[in-house]
């Protein structure tokens, strides 16, 4: 078996230009010191440590520092052995996984001023900033220099023809009134991956708009525990800046896990 560990250099530099995730494994203790194998989502993986089973064991546990943005060091025996007692008297094989994820990516629809206020609070925290409106006069690069990108769209086809990509790492942020427009982003983004789906209003607002989307056949417990209407933590939050650190916070206490007061679990007034 021929192990060519440079030759993988140049694709996984190529994939990381490109923002494609990306994993670069490669052998640091054990047999075949040096092998590596680069792991992609989607993309077969390329390469080998010298093992077919522990190729195979190696490159799910790649995908998922991937998808955690994580890099570090793994042990496994010769075969991908993993258990206590499968790693008993069995040589260990240490291998490093140099992880690449491409940033997360916030969807902000409606150009509205507290997207601008939080498009800015998203840019400083790392997000990939996209502003989506269909009204032309609005949905400008001028009103929000910020952002990444600024769409001229309706949800639909910007759902359809990306947002299969979105992932848990990813937000979707619908902070306008119109109906044309909310009901068809909340479509598109509960039959996405996204991790968190924020959507502004206040409680009767809300109310009215579950209305709406029953009529298009969204009422189910699993689909509207994903709405976080009223967006943001019960803070108090008055102007868009503040409403834009709200948000971001509420986005951290999803992801992290952590127990803070949000105002789709509160009631009474929005603002005090």
């Amino acid at each position: 078996m021929t192990l060519q560990p440079m030759s993988l250099y140049p694709v996984f530099a190529e994939r990381v230009r490109s923002n494609i995730p990306v994993a670069l494994v490669t052998v640091i203790d054990g047999p075949h010191v040096g092998a590596t194998m680069l792991v992609s989502p989607s993309i077969d993986a390329v390469g080998t440590l010298g093992d077919s089973e522990l190729d195979r064991v190696v490159a799910r546990d790649a995908l998922g520092e991937v998808e955690a943005g994580r890099t570090g060091v793994r042990h496994y025996g010769p075969q991908g052995q993993t258990t206590p007692e499968d790693l008993v008297d069995t040589p260990t094989v240490r291998v490093f996984i140099e992880a690449f994820s491409p940033p997360p990516t916030m969807w902000i629809f409606g150009a509205v001023d507290f997207t601008a206020a939080l498009a800015k609070v998203a840019k400083v925290l790392g997000y990939y900033v996209v502003v989506c409106d269909a009204r032309e006069v609005f949905a400008t690069r001028r009103r929000f220099p910020m952002a990444d990108e600024v769409l001229v769209s309706w949800p639909a086809p910007l759902f359809a023809q990306r947002g299969a990509a979105l992932t848990s790492r990813d937000a979707v942020c619908i902070l306008t009134h119109d109906p044309k427009f909310d009901v068809p982003a909340v479509q598109g983004a509960l039959a996405t991956n996204v991790g968190y789906i924020g959507v502004m209003g206040s409680r009767k607002t809300h109310a009215k708009r579950l209305e709406r989307l029953a009529e298009v056949d969204i009422a189910s417990a699993d689909q509207l525990s994903r709405l976080m209407s009223p967006i943001g933590l019960d803070i108090g939050a008055r102007t868009p800046e503040e409403t834009a650190i709200s948000i971001v916070g509420e986005i951290i206490a999803r992801r992290t896990g952590r127990g803070a007061p949000s105002l789709r679990d509160s009631d009474g007034p929005i603002h005090k």
